[in-house]
């Protein structure tokens, strides 16, 4: 093993904001730039795997390599590893990273699968941090491009638990030194048929077949609307922070939010506004027919039901007053009987 590597990082402050920074921002960019990164369920249930046996309860993170393939600007993640890794608790530039076993596992793997190669490494996060970066120049000595995809192992909010990171230089406009940092790129999980097989295969424990379909889209919308909420809280943090000074102002980004705004409509315009009352006019109608219906429906059997009771009642009744009449006769004849 490897001699423990300390290194020592120029103080950053709010590393998941400059990232958040770099997503949109005019840096040093070209047009070999990644666009997407997709990421295998099998990757997902190996990180998983490998947080619950050796940092389970605690807040250490786990570190390993992603393989796969690229094609053009897209990276596909289909297969991972884990690698020894240890952090220091109170000074987060010293870490330790075993690089020979890194070696030996990247040759084994060429022996089983040639197409899959190293193309980056992964944490469980949940979030950046300070000595990223050098991690990921330790990774250039296997792979020119390295990316970094940060697995939330724990996630306590809606949306994926993936989040794909590419390094590259930050230049100032002030004229100070040229920096490394983290841009974000646009990440999706996807699976091919055998994967979904299995998925399915894990999860048919756990997926409720009580629930029904209109339940499952209303918990749908639900979710969507809660991953909107959290993108505008994001934008509104961001906007905050750049207007106390926290953050330098990034015009892209600005630029960006603009064209978001303007894709709003204006609903101050009586157009649109009679347009709205229009559709919501049309669904409470459609909801108040389909009530009514649904009341009426309920008044006609319960109708029914009460013909039915009365109808089974006189049916019972007389059949009662049949089997009294029955016993008369026949007691009547007994009494003949004994006279005589």
């Amino acid at each position: 093993m490897a001699p423990p590597e300390k290194t020592t990082t120029t103080p950053v402050a709010e590393v998941d904001d400059v990232a958040a920074a770099a997503a949109a921002s005019g840096l040093a960019l070209s047009s070999a730039l990644p666009d997407r990164v997709v990421v295998h369920p099998l990757v997902l249930l190996s990180v998983v795997d490998h947080y619950n046996r050796v940092a389970k309860n605690t807040k250490k993170r786990v570190v390993g390599i992603l393989l796969g393939q690229r094609s053009g600007a897209t990276y596909n993640v289909a297969n991972s590893f884990a690698v020894p890794f240890e952090e220091d608790d109170k000074d987060p530039s010293v870490w330790f990273l075993d690089h020979n076993y890194v070696e030996s596992m990247q040759e084994m793997f060429k022996k089983v699968n040639a197409r899959e190669r190293l193309i980056g490494w992964y944490h469980s996060g949940p979030k950046l941090r300070a000595a990223d970066i050098e991690i990921n120049e330790l990774f250039k000595r296997f792979i020119k491009d390295p990316i970094l995809v940060v697995v939330d192992v724990k996630p306590n909010h809606v949306g994926l638990p993936t989040d794909a990171y590419y390094s590259i230089e930050d230049i100032k406009d002030d004229g100070t030194p040229v920096t490394r940092t983290f841009m974000h790129v646009p990440s999706a999980i996807e699976a091919e048929e055998a994967e979904e097989i299995g998925v399915e295969h894990l999860l048919r424990d756990i997926k409720d077949n009580a629930v029904g379909t209109l339940s499952s889209r209303l918990t749908d919308q639900l979710d969507s609307i809660r991953g909107l909420a959290s993108h505008l809280d994001a934008i509104r943090t961001y906007l905050t922070k750049v207007a106390s000074g926290k953050l330098p102002v990034r015009h892209d980004i600005v630029y960006i939010l603009q064209d978001v705004f303007n894709c709003l409509p204006h609903v101050d315009a009586p157009a649109t506004s009679r347009a709205f009352n229009e559709t919501n006019n049309d669904h409470m109608m459609v909801m108040y027919l389909a009530s009514t219906v649904r009341a009426i429906l309920a008044l006609h059997n319960l109708i029914d039901n009460k013909l039915e009771n009365k109808a089974s009642e006189e049916a019972a009744a007389a059949g009662e007053g049949e089997g009294k009449s029955g016993a008369d006769v026949q007691l009547s004849g007994k009494d003949n009987v004994v006279k005589a």
